[in-house]
């Protein structure tokens, strides 16, 4: 995410191909936090690039009930990953006597 904080980040990173790994990366990956970040990082490659005097993502300032939706969202987000990966690891259902586990 840093590199492509800034307009030339991003054009380095466009220049190497990188939307073509994340793409093929996004299509078999089932890790749902490592999906959210290529998801993010590839609305970042192939969206328009920010009007002159936002060109670096990490000098915007972003208005403080748009930051507070935004990390709303992230902790949804989280949330929604947690409670995945405790069902995958059997957390999340009833603990099955041995008898029946076989």
């Amino acid at each position: 995410p840093q590199l492509t904080a800034t307009k030339a980040g991003r054009r380095v990173v466009r220049a190497r191909g990188t939307y073509v790994v994340l793409r093929e990366l996004h299509r078999w990956e089932r890790d749902p936090e490592v999906l959210s970040t290529c998801h993010k990082l590839i609305q970042v490659l192939i969206g328009d690039e920010p009007e002159p005097g936002l060109e670096n993502l990490l000098e915007v300032t972003v208005p403080a009930e748009v930051e507070q939706r935004l990390q709303r969202l992230d902790r949804e987000e989280e949330e929604q990953w947690r409670r995945g990966r405790e069902e995958r690891e059997g957390r999340g259902a009833p603990e099955r006597p041995r008898e029946l586990a076989r």
